[in-house]
């Protein structure tokens, strides 16, 4: 996947068909399955954040331009004054000609209306950690005493947990907290998405304390 940087804001990226596929998608359930869109969309994200430290806090507008051999995304991220959201939208003159509507209308939905209010004031941070053994996992859940949603899946040979630190944590305190528990494990590539889809739930709630009750 080829990623640029346009500015502090806005971000494109081109993913070619072939990439899709090798990524587990089909090419024409991306169109249709509103669900396998946003799958993959925001495995590209975190891709894209993980190269570029582009953050998606807050509304983003996304443009989807459908190529003969590919998809370029360009995404924009609302910038915050007083309040009130502010989008610089890079448009080329044919934008509106090139853009597919099906996908866009998929993404967008993600972030309209009453969702797009919550984005703004949602300050969670929501973290995929995964582990190179089991034993990682009980030390974590031995170690640490965090008021935290988590839930344990196991995909692929490899045990991961998913991490939800509410907003009534400041953005240091999260850090500080999410700091903690990679010490015990290492923040993961893979979506939840693909990992509750195509792997097992071994605990879907308060996954830490019970694993501390269990093993500990």
């Amino acid at each position: 996947m080829e990623i640029e940087r346009i500015n502090d804001t806005t971000i494109k990226f081109y993913i070619t068909y072939n990439d899709i596929e090798r990524r587990g998608f089909d090419k024409e359930e991306i169109w249709y399955s509103r669900e396998r869109g946003e799958e993959l969309f925001f495995e590209m994200m975190n891709e894209v954040s993980d190269q570029e430290k582009f953050e998606m806090n807050g509304p983003l507008w996304v443009q989807v331009h459908a190529l003969e051999k590919g998809l370029e995304v360009i995404v924009t991220r609302g910038q915050m004054n007083d309040g009130n959201v502010k989008l610089e939208i890079p448009l080329e003159e044919d934008a509106e000609e090139n853009v597919d509507k099906n996908i866009v209308d998929m993404l967008d939905q993600q972030f309209s209306g009453d969702e797009k209010e919550n984005a703004v004031k949602d300050h969670t941070l929501s973290v995929v950690v995964g582990f190179d053994d089991f034993e990682d996992a009980i030390r974590l859940a031995s170690a640490v005493d965090m008021d935290i949603h988590s839930s344990l899946y196991h995909f692929e040979n490899t045990y991961f947990l998913f991490v939800t630190i509410d907003d009534m944590y400041t953005d240091e305190e999260q850090d500080n907290m999410l700091s903690r528990i990679l010490e015990y494990g290492y923040e993961s590539d893979i979506t939840i998405h693909r990992i509750q889809e195509y792997g097992n739930t071994i605990l879907e709630e308060n996954a830490l304390a019970t694993i501390k009750n269990n093993f500990s």
